[in-house]
């Protein structure tokens, strides 16, 4: 139970950065955002290429700017060129696939087992265990990440960012370009996933082109999953109950693989059940106070 949990940790806090980027573009901007897939995947290439040539730290923040690169894109087609979100979030991650080979030089796999990842040099530097160094390093990031982010949204940028969200019509009558916050805030989303798979990827030592695939899923479902444990309150919250979902997430799949609840092939049905189950709450609740109202009338 005790590797249970640890491994449940250590996965949670890897994919809590996703979950940040998704709650991002998601909750705050309002935007269904596909790029998430491969901007995730673009992150893990980025890392694991640029490790294998002997930079693991360089190899994070190129994932971050490539990730950033990769929202922005995904802007621009819906910004200037007109593309619903939908449409220009899955033309970006489609590109990326090939843009992933290219980093790569073709290859669909590559492995870092034989090079010095930043976790590595964490456990060198702190005299820390393998397991110990897979845990603090992605909890720091998180309480790194998840702080940076809380301000962030609080200054007059972040402040825009969250109008163009929640009233984009209002946010252009006050004069206010709110395209160039738009993009912002799918640059800054996706530049959060692309580090989170910076993250997966030297953890795991290798970098694979399908690795990406469901991860908007498992990130709506940690948010979901957090937003359902604190609620939706402030954005600092909501940053904070995502690592917190992703956690609790990552728990609970794997709880079921070891009771062998559902096979492992099953899992990215099981991911699409809880986030279409936690979406449809909304509709349930109305749904059973209708159902209430009705019933004290005939009474």
């Amino acid at each position: 139970m005790g590797v249970l949990l640890l491994r449940s940790l250590q996965e949670g806090f890897a994919y809590a950065v996703l979950a940040m980027g998704v709650y991002i573009t998601f909750r705050i901007l309002n935007t269904p955002d596909l790029t998430a897939d491969g901007s995730f995947c673009l992150g893990m290439a980025v890392s694991v290429t640029v490790t294998v040539a002997g930079h693991p730290l360089l190899g994070l923040l190129l994932a971050v700017v490539a990730g950033a690169a990769a929202g922005l894109v995904t802007g621009l087609l819906q910004t200037k060129v007109g593309i619903h979100p939908i449409l220009a979030g899955i033309l970006t991650m489609t590109g990326l696939y090939s843009v992933n080979l290219f980093l790569t030089g073709g290859k669909s796999n590559v492995s870092a087992a034989l090079a010095e990842t930043l976790f590595q040099q964490w456990e060198e530097a702190l005299g820390l265990t393998a397991n110990q160094s897979k845990t603090l390093l992605p909890l720091f990031a998180c309480a790194a990440l998840g702080t940076v982010l809380s301000v962030y949204f609080k200054t007059r940028q972040g402040l825009a960012i969250r109008a163009t969200g929640d009233n984009e019509d209002m946010v252009r009558s006050s004069s206010v370009n709110a395209d160039v916050y738009k993009c912002l805030g799918l640059a800054l989303g996706n530049a959060c996933v692309a580090l989170s798979g910076g993250l997966v990827g030297q953890s795991l030592s290798f970098f694979d082109a399908g690795y990406g695939s469901g991860m908007v899923v498992i990130g709506l479902a940690s948010v979901i999953i957090g937003e359902t444990i604190a609620g939706r309150r402030s954005v600092t919250a909501g940053l904070f109950s995502a690592i917190l979902g992703s956690v609790v997430y990552r728990m609970f799949i794997a709880l079921a693989l070891k009771v062998e609840l559902f096979p492992s092939y099953g899992l990215k049905l099981v991911s699409a059940l809880i986030v279409a189950l936690a979406l449809s709450l909304p509709a349930l609740k109305q749904w059973l106070g209708l159902r209430k109202i009705k019933r004290r009338e005939r009474d």
